[in-house]
């Protein structure tokens, strides 16, 4: 009987320490649970996170990738001021400003003194400034790209232009090619018969050209050649044009101007050379000049016409004495 009791206690002693060693495993499976929990939620919100950053980094991305792609748009033109009005199109769909103006180098900055200014550089030598007014803190940064590309399709602008230039001016007088003169000459017969105007037409020719270079040299008569087509471009409005028709003979069309308009721009021409001293290599020296001039459409309607009675008209001066003006 007492061994059955000791049994029986000895089987209670065993069930009540199983019974706590199983309620502390399962305390600390519990415990491991939760925390395996918690590092779960942790590692759900983190991959979450990422998600969005990678989603949000991607997007930025795009939006950049797009800010250069717009450089096809801004380069559709190549006139500045073109490049410019595009290039406006594509900011205000990136960028929230105020205003926005492209001063050339040769403009007045004073009316925009309150807004930034971004200076466009080519080469190093500054062509203009991009003021800006009300950009916002977050969008300097997409302003910046944009404008870069504003400057590429500037570059490109400003490149064709130069080659444009080159084409249709002389190297050595800097005024239009012959080529160049003559396709202007026809455009002013085909304006002045539309509006039915009148225009005066100049054949200007160096007097003894030819013993200039004969006794200083070629590097002399470019000299001269340089500074007598200086003088006529500073005679002439804008509104008229000078080209070299060869050696040392320049043509001009006076646009708008009748015989008396003609006589004073001719004279003016004339006395400026007259008066000026070309110093060439310690040289001092003076030219002189001979004019014949022709008027459409009284002596001709067409730039063959003008052309032969401007250059019969110069061959008078020549022939009565050199330095004066003669007319068809």
């Amino acid at each position: 009987m007492i061994c059955l009791v000791l049994v029986s206690l000895l089987s209670l002693g065993s069930f009540i320490a199983f019974k706590i060693i199983s309620r502390n495993n399962l305390r600390v499976l519990e415990d491991d649970f939760d925390g395996v929990s918690k590092e779960y939620e942790y590692l759900l919100n983190e991959s979450k996170r990422l998600h969005q950053q990678n989603a949000d980094l991607r997007n930025i991305l795009d939006r950049n990738i797009a800010l250069y792609d717009i450089t096809k748009e801004i380069c559709k033109s190549l006139d500045m001021d073109e490049v410019f009005n595009n290039f406006l199109d594509q900011i205000r769909k990136y960028v929230v400003l105020s205003d926005c103006k492209f001063i050339k180098a040769d403009m007045d900055m004073v009316p925009y003194m309150n807004y930034s200014s971004l200076p466009l550089k080519i080469n190093r030598s500054v062509i203009g400034h991009l003021m800006v007014d009300g950009l916002r803190e977050e969008d300097k940064d997409k302003f910046g790209i944009l404008a870069q590309q504003f400057i590429l399709g500037l570059k490109r602008a400003v490149l064709y232009q130069r080659i444009q230039e080159l084409a249709i001016t002389d190297s050595l007088t800097g005024v239009h090619t012959r080529k160049h003169y003559l396709s202007r000459l026809e455009e002013e017969i085909n304006y002045s018969k539309k509006t039915n105007q009148s225009f005066s037409f100049l054949m200007l020719d160096i007097d003894h050209f030819k013993k200039y270079n004969d006794l200083y040299g070629h590097l002399v008569g470019d000299a001269i050649l340089k500074q007598v087509s200086k003088i006529i471009k500073d005679s002439l409005r804008q509104v008229d044009s000078v080209g070299r028709y060869g050696g040392e003979e320049f043509s001009v069309v006076l646009t708008q101007t009748d015989k008396n308009g003609a006589k004073f721009a001719a004279e003016r021409i004339r006395q400026s050379v007259e008066e000026k001293i070309i110093n060439v290599y310690d040289e001092e020296l003076k030219v002189t000049i001979s004019i014949g001039v022709s008027i459409f459409p009284e002596d001709s309607k067409d730039s063959q016409g003008l052309i032969e009675a401007g250059d019969a008209a110069l061959y008078q001066a020549k022939q009565t004495g050199r330095n004066r003006v003669c007319f068809a």
